[in-house]
This record gives C-alpha cells, sequence and structure tokens, in this order.
C-alpha cells in the first residue's frame, strides 16, 4: 500500500513539473533568445566601434606621414613618430571606453531579462567604486593627467622638456608614466600626476645667443661688420642654411665699462639646435675677429701698464 501512494505521488510531481515546464517553456524560450540577441548585438557592436576607431586612427597616421613626406618643413610642422603614438594611445583609451560602456550595459540588460533587481547591484558597485578610486587616487589622477597631456598636445615623442622632477628627452608616453632620456643617458620614469607644469622645449623655435666681449678702444662699426659678416657666412653654409630660420643679426651693446664693451648677436634656429648654433657661432666670431685683428677680453681684463722704472707690470683691473 505505502508502494502504491509513492509511485502516486511521484506519478503527481512528475506531471506537475511537466505543467510547469509546458507552461513556462515559451517565456524561458523567450527571455534566451532576447539576451542571445543582447549578446550578438553588443559583440557586433563593439565590433564594428572598435574598428571604425582604428580606421580613423590608421587615416589619421596616413596623413600624418603624408605631410612629413612633403619636405623638410612638412617633417617640421609635422612629426609623424609623435603624431603616430599620440593618435595611438588615444585610440587605445577610445577603445577600452567603447568596449566597458557597450559590454557592461548589455550586461545589465542581460540580468534586466533574468528579472534581477539591478538596485542593490548598481548601488554596491557604486560603493565599491568609490573605495577603489579613494584607495587609487594617485593611479587615477596619472591616468587622467596623462590623458590631457595627450589630448592638448602638451609634448610629444622626440620633444626634449623639463617636467621639474627630469629633464630629457621624450621616448615615451603612457597614460601612467612618461618615459625619458636625460643628458647622461639615464633613462627617468615619470608619473604623470606628479607632472605640475612642463617646458617644452622643441615647439616652434629657439634662440642661439652669443655675447662677444671686445676692449672698449675697439671700433664698433668694425666690430659689428666682422660680426655681421660671420654670420650670413654660417647662413649661407650647410647644414645651417636649413637650421637658422632667420639671418643672424647683431642686437647692438648690451653691456659697456670703463675697458670692455658686450656686443649680443642671436638667431633664430629649429628647436633643438640652439646649442649646436651657438658653437658654431662662436667658432665662426673667434676666425673672424682674429682674421680683423679685433681683441677679444675676459670680463677680468688684464691691462700692462710700464711702471717708473722702466718696467711692464700687469694691473687687474675690477669689474664693474
Amino acid at each position: 500500500m505505502w508502494a502504491v501512494d509513492a509511485v502516486d505521488d511521484a506519478h503527481q510531481r512528475a506531471g506537475d513539473a511537466a505543467g510547469w515546464v509546458q507552461n513556462n517553456w515559451e517565456s524561458w524560450l523567450a527571455a534566451g533568445l532576447r539576451m542571445l540577441l543582447i549578446v550578438v548585438i553588443a559583440l557586433v557592436l563593439r565590433s564594428v566601434v572598435r574598428r571604425t576607431i582604428s580606421r580613423l586612427i590608421s587615416r589619421m597616421n596616413r596623413s600624418a606621414e603624408a605631410v612629413s613626406a612633403t619636405g623638410p618643413l612638412g617633417g617640421l610642422l609635422v612629426n609623424a613618430e609623435r603624431r603616430k603614438q599620440r593618435t595611438e594611445a588615444l585610440g587605445s583609451v577610445l577603445r577600452s571606453v567603447a568596449s566597458f560602456l557597450i559590454l557592461g550595459t548589455a550586461a545589465l540588460t542581460v540580468l534586466s531579462v533574468l528579472n534581477i533587481n539591478l538596485g542593490p547591484l548598481l548601488a554596491s558597485a557604486g560603493v565599491a567604486g568609490v573605495a577603489i578610486g579613494f584607495g587609487a587616487r594617485n593611479l587615477v589622477m596619472d591616468v587622467l593627467t596623462g590623458m590631457f597631456i595627450l589630448l592638448e598636445d602638451q609634448y610629444g615623442v622626440g620633444d626634449r622638456i623639463d617636467a621639474g622632477p627630469a629633464t630629457g628627452t621624450v621616448l615615451e608616453i603612457g597614460l601612467r608614466v612618461t618615459k625619458m632620456r636625460g643628458d647622461e643617458g639615464e633613462i627617468w620614469y615619470v608619473r604623470n600626476g606628479e607632472i605640475r607644469r612642463v617646458g617644452n622645449l622643441s615647439q616652434g623655435w629657439a634662440t642661439a645667443a652669443v655675447d662677444v666681449r671686445v676692449g672698449a678702444d675697439e671700433d664698433l662699426e668694425k666690430v659689428r661688420e666682422t660680426l655681421a659678416a660671420a654670420g650670413a657666412d654660417m647662413a649661407r653654409s650647410s647644414p645651417w642654411d636649413e637650421q637658422l630660420w632667420e639671418p643672424v643679426e647683431v642686437l647692438g651693446l648690451d653691456e659697456v665699462t670703463m675697458e670692455t664693451m658686450v656686443v649680443r648677436v642671436a638667431v633664430k634656429t629649429m628647436p633643438g639646435a640652439a646649442k649646436p648654433a651657438e658653437r658654431e657661432l662662436r667658432w665662426r666670431i673667434k676666425s673672424a675677429l682674429d682674421a680683423q685683428g679685433i681683441r677679444l677680453v675676459d670680463n677680468d681684463t688684464a691691462t700692462a701698464t710700464a711702471g717708473a722704472d722702466g718696467d711692464v707690470k700687469l694691473t687687474k683691473s675690477a669689474p664693474a
């Protein structure tokens, strides 16, 4: 008797389960199809957006390479490597943000299809996000600063910059750190969040300036003509005919004392060529002055005076 009741009970439960499945299989199928459709749409949309961003980045890089290939001036105006790294970094950020938004929205939509209450989940995610953001605020600051550096084009690969903690030539710009090579060959890794101010020494143009100190008794017009001739000869020679952007200019007297005169000579050069131009300009000025018999003097000038006994004595004048 007990066995018969057990069989009947099992039969009843099986019938109830079959009826429940029969009553709900349509809703399950509809929900499954909806979730599948959501996932497919999200994946397709993600792929399309990422490809669009990649094509846009490739087109921007090709444009930069085309301008750079037009000639030396084009290469100065658009640095292809700098443009490429900047656009690649921005493209990576855009692709990551797009993937996060699309897949995150798809995940929330799937959970809503499963009739899961998203309120507590979103609240928990918000609290966790605040906690993570507070704990990793330095990392967040580095990433945000790196994004603004790239968006505002504050500096790029190949630029020589003074970033406060370090000075050198930029090798790589990341969202978290900037990699630079110092003057002595050392590699600096500077967190973007630590950069409070940036001095870009490679944008626009640079100035090469040389102070020429001659004796106060020299013919000033002769000195001017000699310096101008040395500068004009330098501007005509290679490679300075491409690196000097303006004629060498004799600015005039920068300092006058009883025994010396300081004449300043300056010229605008392409970025990064100021120091080599100054060295070359000093070389040519020294040779030109020697050829004209014009004497260069130090700040502390030694003058020879004859004593009463006929001996020659050296008297050092004090600087003004």
